[in-house]
């Protein structure tokens, strides 16, 4: 999009040298009008009309809220600003595969000299999608099959669900996801799901079934999350050398409990970032709801993230928290509290990685020390 002109409607002449009529054969009465051009940039202009071409299963409704904001704009500029700003907000809902933005001046009987058109040409995503990829982590390789239902009822719902089959463990979740219209922050969802997890730091492991529902909104600069989980839960021991705290709380329990998570991100990107930083506060009160356990947990995560010289990004996290168990089986530990450092090179590979647990930490200074013994 650039500059857009308003050509004026006078008749162009309908003979000339290049038609094949002779000068002499030519009236020369008067002379013909330049052809006007006028420059919309600056002056005051009006939305008179907003179209989208290419809907299917989407309701309109939902849609008036995202582009609501176009019909204000009051120049050229500021048509566009607002009109690329509907349009990063429709891809958002995560139902278009591409939207494009048309504007044109207004037609019709009641069109303005001023007004402008604009036309939202978008694309819809299939109905059902899948993806099947393999993952290999934590000493084990798996499996993993996606499928998605993406504008269920033609209002942004999204219906997901993923199977993971290892070779260690098998995992499965189901998710609804459900945004309010005119504000996708705010969103509630609905989660069926089984979920193992091995740590080799703690010699524990956890396998999880259970069923949640999530509350998203934002406040100001914050995002807030409340949370109601139950979860069946086994616990149990990967080694024999596994501490006495882990054989103590092994076996089955029952939780249910509510959360509430703050967080602030001002990274640039989620998964790579190369500026900004994150806080995420979390706390879940559990027993009180039901279940046969009973705690208070708080844990947080800081991350920062600085560019340095070469193209080359630095990332710092801490990870940390208490637990305040309120009955004598609390069947929730926290078993870890790390830090990691993370050095991108300029293709955003990681080019130093740097992780400990407290275990691990002090098992590397009980080796040292050994170490220093043994050379006495």
């Amino acid at each position: 999009m650039g500059t857009v002109y308003a050509r004026s409607l006078d008749p162009l002449p309908m003979q000339g040298p290049e038609l094949g009529v002779q000068a002499d054969d030519m009236d020369l009465g008067e002379p013909e009008h330049e052809e006007k051009q006028e420059v919309l940039e600056n002056k005051d202009v009006v939305v008179q009309h907003v179209h989208i071409d290419g809907l299917g299963r989407t309701k309109e409704d939902i849609l008036t809220y995202e582009i609501a904001d176009v019909f204000r704009a009051k120049s050229l500029i500021d048509v566009m600003k607002k009109s690329h700003e509907a349009r990063q907000r429709l891809l958002r809902m995560g139902i278009f595969r591409h939207v494009e933005v048309v504007i044109d001046t207004a037609e019709g009987a009641n069109a303005l000299p001023n007004g402008l058109d604009v036309t939202f040409e978008v694309k819809e995503l299939r109905r059902m999608t899948g993806s099947y990829n393999t993952m290999v982590g934590n000493n084990e390789g798996s499996m993993v099959l996606g499928l998605k239902l993406p504008n269920v009822f033609g209002r942004a719902e999204k219906l997901t669900f993923q199977f993971s089959y290892g070779t260690k463990e098998t995992s499965y979740g189901l998710s609804f996801f459900k945004p309010q219209p005119g504000h996708f922050e705010r969103n509630f969802s609905i989660n069926l799901y089984k979920v193992t997890g091995q740590f080799p730091w703690s010699s524990l492991r956890e396998t999880d079934r259970g069923v949640s529902t999530e509350f998203s909104f934002p406040i100001w600069r914050t995002n807030h999350t409340l949370k109601w989980e139950g979860v069946w839960r086994e616990l149990g021991c990967l080694a024999r050398t596994a501490s006495f705290a882990v054989r103590e709380e092994s076996g089955q329990s029952l939780k249910s409990s509510l959360s509430h998570t703050m967080v602030i991100d001002t990274r640039n990107s989620t998964i790579l970032p190369r500026k900004g930083a994150l806080l995420k506060i979390n706390q879940e009160l559990a027993g009180y709801t039901g279940g046969d356990v009973s705690f208070l947990r708080e844990d947080f995560e800081i991350q920062l993230n600085k560019t340095l010289f070469w193209d080359s990004v630095l990332s710092t996290s801490l990870w940390g928290g208490m637990l305040l168990p309120s009955t004598k089986r609390s069947n929730k530990k926290l078993f870890t509290l790390s830090a990691l450092l993370i050095i991108q090179t300029l293709s955003n590979s990681i080019f130093h990685y740097f992780l400990f647990s407290h275990k691990t930490f002090l098992n590397h200074c009980q080796a040292i020390f050994k170490d220093l013994v043994s050379d006495q």
